[in-house]
């Protein structure tokens, strides 16, 4: 194991062994030093430092002596193992007092510790939303594609990259957008983000001004509103229904308004015509933006492709926002947003100001990825996959859990909905049997723990992204049991 560089830093000519005795003590206890690492060599470190190497070699036979390091003749130095000392932090170590503080807004703010958040599982039926099947991307495929974007001889692997994003990913974007999405784009009109959520802190930070006020669906999707609330933003919930937001509900002064309209989160449904055209109307009218979340709806499984918002917009209010988190995998934290002509200057400044730009070889492995067709191979295949769970999970709440369940339609995405009935509709019951299921293998979230409005209808929200078809009924009998029969009742 090759020794670390330590920061030992020396004050004066007075025991200079014992500053460094203290400092690699204190490197050791706060675990900067862990068990089985080794120390510099002593002639290294005195040479670092511009002290004899029998100065070192004092604080290292000190360390020995009191049990933190070992000594292995021909080795090296060693932190211990086994048996190391302990103690109570040092009194100035703690920072408790210090008189830095965060802006008061911050006090209730957090990440969202939704389902997409719980990391991997063990559980047999795993109905988490938000989550694709990791196991059948093709990453074979997408390997080699960013190996060779990290040779020295590939354009741009090796520099600062342009904040709008790699040139090749914006214009193979552009066309994938607008073959399968209708999204009136060019290249020039495409940023490339580090997911959905910084796209919309960046929207935040270009429109909005400390008061202003965003309106989104209620119930709707939490982490959606934390970019907004962190810059100031009022932040107001707006019912929805079955045709999805109702914009008359929506206050006269928003600023901006947030949806999901191919597949409203968490319930389902697609915004219809009517409602679009009218909150196209209501944006045109008050000069608000329609910040447009197209978050899973390459994945349709009947009826008519919806339209997005973006296409239906003739005078720029709509700002489009997507990510491969779905079509691909989450852990690569690509995303991108389309905007109207006269933000594109502020956006990308605000790109640049936030994280300069997102990971150019990974860009670079994605534009090769759409343009030699491999997306649009794996979206059809996993089309394909996801059809038949949807059409699994659907089958059974009409079916053998019809008296317990109430399916929102959903003909999209990679969850449904389903209102609970009967002693089910009550929310702690309901969070009861979602606890307890979860102790049989049963992964499920209820509608309150995936939305913004706790007190949202209760019901649960069953993902089939991350559950194989033939999972998908045991594990619905798991938790609602036999012909609706609880096993826990």
């Amino acid at each position: 194991m090759t020794a670390m560089d330590v920061h030992v830093t020396l004050d004066g000519q007075r025991d200079l062994s014992g500053q460094i005795y203290r400092q690699l003590r204190t490197a050791i206890h706060e675990g900067l030093l862990r068990p089985g690492d080794p120390l510099p060599p002593t002639r290294e470190l005195g040479r670092d430092l511009a002290v004899a190497r029998n100065t070192v070699g004092a604080a290292y036979e000190r360390l020995v002596a009191e049990g933190y390091v070992v000594s292995k003749v021909g080795s090296g130095t060693y932190v211990r193992t086994t048996g190391l000392p302990t103690r109570e932090a040092a009194a100035d170590a703690d920072t408790t007092g210090s008189g830095l503080r965060p802006r008061a807004l911050w006090a209730g703010l957090s990440p969202w510790a939704g389902p997409e958040t719980t990391g991997a599982t063990t559980a047999a039926h795993d109905f988490r939303v938000g989550l694709p099947d990791a196991r059948l991307f093709p990453y074979h495929a997408l390997r080699p594609l960013i190996a060779r974007e990290l040779r020295l001889s590939a354009a741009g692997a090796v520099g600062y990259g342009d904040p709008a994003g790699h040139a090749g990913l914006r214009a193979a974007l552009a066309r994938h957008l607008g073959l399968s999405r209708a999204v009136r784009t060019g290249p020039d009109d495409v940023l490339v983000t580090t997911g959905t959520q910084e796209a919309l802190d960046l929207v935040g930070r270009v429109l909005l001004e400390p008061g202003d006020r965003v309106a989104v669906e209620e119930p709707g999707y939490p982490p959606a509103r934390l970019p907004f609330l962190a810059q100031g933003a009022e932040v107001t919930g707006v019912p929805v229904d079955a045709e999805g937001l109702l914009v008359d509900a929506i206050p006269p002064d928003t600023r901006a308004v947030y949806v999901t309209p191919a597949h409203q989160f968490p319930l389902g449904m697609p915004m219809s015509l009517q409602r679009r055209t009218a909150l196209l109307r209501w944006a045109r009218r008050h000069g608000a933006a329609v910040i447009e979340d197209d978050y899973d709806s390459e994945f349709r499984f009947g009826g008519r492709p919806v339209e997005t918002l973006q296409s239906l917009d003739r005078h720029g209010h709509v700002i489009y926002v997507g990510s491969f988190s779905k079509v691909m995998l989450p852990s690569l934290r690509v995303g991108f947003l389309v905007a109207p002509a006269p933000l594109r200057e502020a956006l990308r400044t605000a790109k640049y100001a936030a994280d300069w730009h997102t990971a150019v070889p990974t860009q670079a492995a994605l534009a090769r990825f759409v343009d030699d067709g491999l997306l649009a191979r794996h979206i059809r295949r996993m089309r394909h996959t996801y059809t038949t769970r949807h059409e699994a999970i659907t089958g059974a709440l009409t079916g053998h859990f019809a008296d317990l369940a109430e399916l929102v339609p959903s003909a999209a995405g990679l969850h449904v909905t389903a209102f609970t009935r009967g002693h089910l509709a009550d929310p702690e019951a309901l969070a009861e049997r979602a606890r307890r299921a979860r102790a049989s293998g049963v992964v499920v979230h209820t509608l309150a723990e995936v939305a913004a409005n706790r007190s949202a209808r209760p019901g649960f929200v069953f993902g089939y992204g991350a559950i194989g078809a033939a999972d998908i009924e045991p594990g619905l009998h798991r938790l609602l049991g036999p012909r609706g029969k609880s096993p826990w009742i």
